[in-house]
């Protein structure tokens, strides 16, 4: 039987001693899953049912999507997408309110501290710092707010807002390839001129992502991402939960 491959493990003193030797100018994060423990996107999903932000209906049809989508009989991206338009109708200021409040109680206690020391000390250097996610923008816009990470570095999942209301119109869903997609439309990645740096995330849906980079770092990697970490001979770091 052959033997599966497995990459080199970091500690993190090794982990933090390489992001200082490289001295990135401009670094790239993926969120859930890298910066902290949990998927903040399924996480307010789940949030919104239990506390009655959603229409009966709403609940209905993303929970019949939610379970095709574990299946594999929905992708990743149209999940993804569906999980911020099933908020159309609702006031962006509720929603933020409604993300506020999930992210402090449910998420925040997992954020990873060596991430943190990790965002901190680039920010100490000022190196140029950007976040993509797959999570809509009113969650991980509050949890970067963490981070000191601003709004207008961030690319995450969002659908149009008309005086003040959600649509279902989306405007972006940065995964697999669209996450280097949507760093190429804001100029963080010029193929052939710019790329980041370094690039930080958890799933094989930042592989993409993390291919760009002068130097990829696979964070609490899924178990595809350690297959791929593998045969890209990226070594792999697991932060603890905070």
């Amino acid at each position: 039987m052959a033997q599966t491959l497995l990459p080199a493990t970091l500690t993190t003193s090794e982990f933090e001693a390489a992001v200082q030797q490289i001295n990135p100018q401009l670094a790239v994060f993926d969120c859930d899953g890298t910066l902290w423990s949990g998927d903040a996107g399924s996480g307010f999903m789940h949030w919104s049912i239990e506390r009655g932000l959603l229409s009966r209906d709403a609940i209905d049809w993303l929970d019949a999507r939610y379970r095709k989508y574990l299946a594999r009989e929905v992708s990743e991206l149209a999940i993804c997408g569906e999980m911020v338009q099933v908020y159309q109708g609702l006031r962006e200021a509720e929603l933020r309110r409604a993300a506020a409040d999930f992210f402090a109680k449910r998420i925040e206690p997992g954020i990873f501290p060596e991430m943190r020391r990790v965002v901190n000390s680039l920010q100490a250097r000022n190196a140029e710092i950007w976040a993509v996610s797959s999570t809509n923008d009113w969650v991980i816009e509050e949890a970067l707010k963490r981070f000191e990470i601003p709004p207008d570095r961030i690319l995450a999942a969002r659908v149009e807002i008309r005086d003040g209301i959600a649509t279902n119109r989306l405007i972006d869903v940065p995964t697999d390839q669209g996450k280097v997609d949507a760093l190429a439309r804001a100029g963080v990645y010029i193929p052939g001129a710019k790329a980041p740096d370094a690039v930080f995330g958890n799933s094989v849906h930042d592989a993409a992502m993390l291919a760009i980079a002068r130097r990829a770092f696979p964070i609490n990697p899924s178990p595809a991402l350690v297959e791929r970490s593998a045969r890209e001979n990226w070594p792999v770091y697991f932060p603890k939960a905070g």
